[in-house]
């Protein structure tokens, strides 16, 4: 027995008559936090640069698939075969560069060709190169996968200074609301456009708004931190401390962190 197969099994009892409450208790609708869980936290060991770490999160994730397979087994709609078969097909259908006749193409034309073969398949008039997308993805990553798609249809910006020009505009209009309007939802949508258009700009330089966005988050957690414990030295804490002696200490933390 595989590795795979003993933890399919190993799912099956914990699901089983004699298996874990908890387990038993869970349907598809109560595993979702997990699986949005377990999705980020493979991702932080991908950046922590840990293989081992990253090993067992994949695991962790791995589980959520099997686990779902087998609350789908067990009323008879699919199981881990099916799914395993319809993955198989589909990378099979969306590279015949190599399943087919083989040909020598870029990683742009091999996406561009995705999307052809998409909508080919799609057999009514409602197809839209967008669907798919979910709502529940994070709005910086959603926008970068539209503009990703609609750029492979021509549906782009050729030169990036343009692009730079496009975020002046918006945060022009952002400003002339802010100074103009007292209509909130006004203010949400020129601050929305504008970040759309910062997302876009990140994309022409091959940068991703939600990673970079984490990145900041990250340091500025760090530099926080550093000023907590600063401020800890002294016997204070920040709610005893003030903007100026914060201010200081953030200044300080910019050499350390």
């Amino acid at each position: 027995m595989s590795n795979f197969e003993k933890l399919v099994e190993i799912m099956a009892k914990l699901r089983g008559p004699d298996g874990c409450p908890w387990d038993r208790e869970q349907d598809h609708k109560s595993l979702k936090p997990y699986l949005i869980e377990e999705a980020y936290e493979v991702i932080e060991a991908i950046e922590s640069g840990d293989d081992s770490k990253f090993a067992e999160e994949l695991g962790d994730l791995l589980s959520q698939v099997i686990m779902h397979a087998q609350l789908a087994k067990e009323r008879k709609a699919f199981d881990i075969e099916t799914i395993a078969e319809l993955i198989s097909g589909k990378l099979i259908e969306r590279h015949p560069h190599v399943f087919g006749d083989k040909k020598n193409i870029t990683s742009k034309e091999v996406l561009h060709n995705w999307e052809i073969i998409k909508s080919k398949q799609a057999a009514n008039d409602d197809y839209s190169i967008l669907q798919g997308l979910p709502r529940s993805m994070p709005a910086l990553l959603k926008a970068f996968r539209i503009q990703e798609k609609v750029g492979r249809y021509g549906f782009d910006w050729d030169n990036i200074r343009d692009v730079v020009n496009k975020v002046k505009e918006e945060f022009s209009e952002f400003e002339s609301a802010l100074r103009n309007s007292e209509d909130k939802s006004e203010l949400e949508q020129e601050f929305g456009d504008l970040l759309f258009a910062l997302v876009n700009l990140g994309r022409h330089l091959d940068l991703q708004a939600e990673e970079s966005l984490n990145n900041t988050v990250v340091k500025f957690m760090k530099r926080f931190r550093y000023i907590e414990d600063r401020l800890r030295e002294m016997g204070k804490t920040v709610s005893e401390s003030n903007l100026e002696e914060m201010d200081r200490f953030w200044e300080e933390s910019k050499k350390e962190v």
